[in-house]
């Protein structure tokens, strides 16, 4: 049997808008008709890869017909969710085929989950989350609304993740850690305490490089 595929608007045009189309072509329940755009006007009107780039205004009559997804590939992506929110779009999770996700994980709305990324048990992740490809997600850990974490990040198991944090690419949190809301870790970096909010940390092992930060 044939299933009716739910028709997608991916939010942006970068190049990580481009890597999710690709990841959203591999995903069997899904139909990329557009593209969104809320910072350059001019762009709204052309085509990406055969698809309409439609203003952030002109989204609305989408509302009911489709779910939207943000690719923007930091924590400002909250900004574009919210108008998308604002004209009445829901919002789709995004899951390539080959991530293993546990039964026992939740999976916010319009979180990305890419290729090889394998989410354990008991994992609760937030909306808007995105899980680059090759991520380990250890059990029991909790990731808040709008973190993204980098291409083969390790979080290790029962750590806490606040809200806009950013996890650079292939990055390791050993078990048990809380990680504060809009920090930002290092690609590579190893965290072995603690993170508060609004902190940078780098190296092996992680340490503070500054402070009152507003992650990009």
């Amino acid at each position: 049997m044939t299933h009716r595929k739910e028709k997608l608007v991916i939010l942006g045009r970068g190049a990580f808008a481009e890597e999710v189309a690709d990841l959203v072509s591999d995903c069997e329940q899904y139909e990329l008709t557009a593209f969104g755009e809320n910072w350059d006007r001019a762009r709204a009107g052309s085509l990406l890869h055969g698809h309409p780039i439609l203003w952030v205004d002109d989204l609305a009559p989408l509302a009911e017909t489709h779910l939207a997804v943000c690719a923007i590939g930091t924590p400002r992506r909250s900004e574009f969710v919210h108008q998308a929110a604002g004209l009445g779009l829901r919002f789709a999770c995004i899951r390539h085929p080959t991530a293993h996700v546990s039964k026992t994980a939740v999976l916010g709305p319009g979180t990305i989950v890419g290729a090889g990324v394998v989410i354990a048990s008991h994992v609760t992740v937030g909306a808007h989350v995105i899980v680059n490809r090759g991520t380990l997600v250890g059990h029991h850990t909790v990731v808040g609304d709008f973190v993204t974490i980098g291409p083969g990040a390790n979080i290790a198991g029962k750590v806490g993740i606040g809200p806009g944090t950013f996890v650079g690419m292939g990055a390791t949190v050993v078990n048990g850690l809380e990680i504060g809301s809009g920090a930002m870790i290092g690609a590579g970096s190893v965290v072995t305490k603690n993170v508060d909010d609004r902190v940078q940390v780098f190296g092996v092992p992680a340490k503070v490089i500054r402070t009152n930060i507003s992650v990009p």
